[in-house]
């Protein structure tokens, strides 16, 4: 079977997997063996100073027997980086679904199912720091598909506004600003640290809601 292309599309295979029954519930990473060693070779030295012989020799497999299932470098880290994606939207997406219209339980939700996913999945949330090492090609399909998080959150502020249960002037601002806090969480949190993941999530949806200026109507 021929290697795909490090600049194709199928660098971003879809898993297919269903939305979670629980979307609060975030299990333990599984990756396939050479993402799991590659992982862990670039959140200790960085995207640039991994080496696919590295990674090869940590798996116990030669570089040409790695290269039968990833082109190359770019592709392996494209290949973490679209799992993530598909771990994030999967949450958000049925969080959103079960929060129904109201946008305040929507900005809430999405707020707690991103800050989760940060606290509990540092390390492959972190690699969103080594997107800049991306093919344009590549960086544009991980740039739409992390937009999708955005608009959602994006969409409820706005919402909010418009129902007057958020007085933020500046919604734009405070999407940026609520995404940036809640990207912040992987580079600090520890899971031996005085909070668990849901306690920092609430923590964060208090934050949110206080940067979009929630008030209750009467």
């Amino acid at each position: 079977m021929p290697s795909p292309s490090a600049d194709a599309p199928s660098a971003y295979p879809a898993t297919g997997d269903p939305a979670p029954a629980d979307w609060r519930d975030y299990p333990p990473l599984r990756l396939p063996r050479i993402l799991e060693v590659a992982l862990t070779q670039m959140v200790e030295h960085g995207y640039d100073a991994t080496t696919v012989r590295t990674i090869a020799r940590e798996v116990g497999v030669t570089v040409p027997a790695l290269y039968y299932h990833h082109a190359n470098k770019q592709a392996i880290l494209a290949a973490l980086l679209d799992h993530a994606m598909d771990m994030v939207t999967r949450h958000l997406d049925a969080a959103l679904t079960a929060a129904g219209d109201d946008p305040v339980r929507r900005l809430t939700a999405a707020v707690e199912a991103i800050a989760l996913y940060m606290a509990h999945h540092r390390e492959l949330a972190f690699l969103d720091s080594e997107r800049r090492a991306l093919t344009p090609e590549n960086l544009q399909h991980y740039v739409r598909r992390r937009d999708h998080v955005d608009r959602a959150l994006g969409a409820a502020i706005e919402d909010g506004c418009t129902a007057g249960v958020f007085g933020t002037p500046v919604p734009d601002e405070a999407r940026r600003a609520i995404l940036s806090m809640c990207q912040g969480i992987a580079s600090w949190y520890r899971p031996d640290g005085p909070k668990t993941p849901a306690q920092t999530a609430q923590d964060y949806v208090r934050i949110a809601l206080a940067s979009v200026e929630y008030r209750a109507l009467p």
